[in-house]
């Protein structure tokens, strides 16, 4: 008899899970039909601006690009662009270069004369002095993502103007939105100034860590700036230093944490 209302107890209880879960269960695949069910009547959503840190300033852009799902598609919709006078005195557009996925970007002011002829960013003498600064922090180019404040060459290699900047930095907004790096190094006070959005000295940018859409930046010269004042080695060596101080501490942060 105890043996039987055992038997019982357990067929009861197994019965009581077994309406329970399976209610949890049909709830979930309830739930997943019509999210599938909505998703068929909402095909294409904006790639990658609804919930991004910058969807704020994308939305103000209309243009077919903003919706694009990767960098490479990204730069075939916009290379022809003609916003700015430019556009018109330029050799090739200058998009950018690297690791898609890269947890580092570098963003310098603009293309230079080396860089205008070949449309890669940072390839003339201060192109190689930058290769040399980041292997110094055992990187390498491809570990990172290379670009610039605006896209085409100044003529003279005059500082971009404000109006510049303004028209050609959405475009590196949508390049960060779909990188997604941990990490910008600035190098150059106009690329810092132009992303900070404020007039400021080098010195009071240098050697602090600086917050840009949740993305930590360092901010040191422009290696161009080195090749004219070498005397300011040390003081990049320091910044590129933190970087890496800082990058080593995400990573074993990261790692502890899966």
């Amino acid at each position: 008899m105890k043996q039987q209302s055992l038997k019982e107890e357990v067929r009861q209880f197994a019965t009581q899970q077994d309406a329970l879960f399976g209610a949890i269960i049909q709830g979930k695949k309830t739930r997943r039909a019509a999210a599938a069910q909505e998703g068929s009547q909402n095909p294409t959503q904006p790639a990658n601006t609804a919930g991004s840190r910058f969807a704020e300033h994308l939305a103000l852009v209309n243009e077919d690009w903003v919706n694009a799902q990767s960098l490479d598609v990204m730069q075939q919709m916009m290379s022809g662009c003609q916003k700015c006078p430019l556009g018109k005195t330029r050799n090739k557009l200058v998009f950018g270069t690297g690791n898609p996925h890269a947890d580092i970007v570098v963003i310098g002011e603009a293309p230079g004369a080396d860089e205008d002829a070949s449309g890669e960013p940072f390839v003339g003498a201060a192109g190689q002095l930058l290769t040399k600064i980041l292997a110094a922090i055992n990187l390498g180019r491809d570990d990172v993502y290379i670009a610039n404040i605006i896209k085409s060459r100044p003529p003279g290699n005059r500082r971009p103007e404000p109006a510049e900047v303004a028209q050609c930095i959405p475009y590196l907004y949508k390049q960060l939105d779909l990188i997604k790096p941990k990490f910008i190094l600035a190098v150059g006070l106009t690329a810092a100034c132009s992303l900070l959005n404020r007039k400021a000295a080098m010195k009071e940018l240098r050697g602090s860590v600086h917050d840009y859409f949740g993305i930590t930046m360092v901010v040191t010269y422009h290696p161009a700036a080195l090749l004219r004042n070498p005397q300011w080695k040390r003081s990049t060596w320091e910044d590129v230093q933190l970087l890496r101080q800082l990058y080593d501490e995400w990573k074993t942060t990261e790692a502890a944490d899966q």
